[in-house]
């Protein structure tokens, strides 16, 4: 009877650290993504900032910011360097 309630006591232990080990990993994940998301939020606004300062006329805008959604933020910063490349041979 003792040998039963020991192993019971036992599983039931052994479930609860499982359980709080998982939650610990979880959290640590969770850490991490957050961490990437601000990350992420903070390219765009520097990216954000670039579009402004680079085009010159609202219709670059507008296209830099459809690539941006569309295609991502590297096809947006090479937009956005052809830019600066025309706008470097212009003068």
């Amino acid at each position: 009877m003792t040998l039963t309630l020991d192993n019971r006591s036992q599983n039931k232990e052994s479930s609860l650290t499982q359980a709080l080990r998982q939650i610990q990993q979880l959290n640590s994940k969770i850490a991490v993504l957050e961490e990437q998301h601000l990350s992420y939020v903070q390219k765009q606004q520097n990216l954000i900032s670039a579009i402004a300062e680079i085009c010159v006329s609202p219709m670059q805008e507008v296209q830099a910011l459809r690539i941006l959604i569309y295609r991502g933020e590297a096809a947006c910063r090479q937009y956005l360097r052809s830019l600066l490349v025309k706008q470097n041979k212009a003068v």
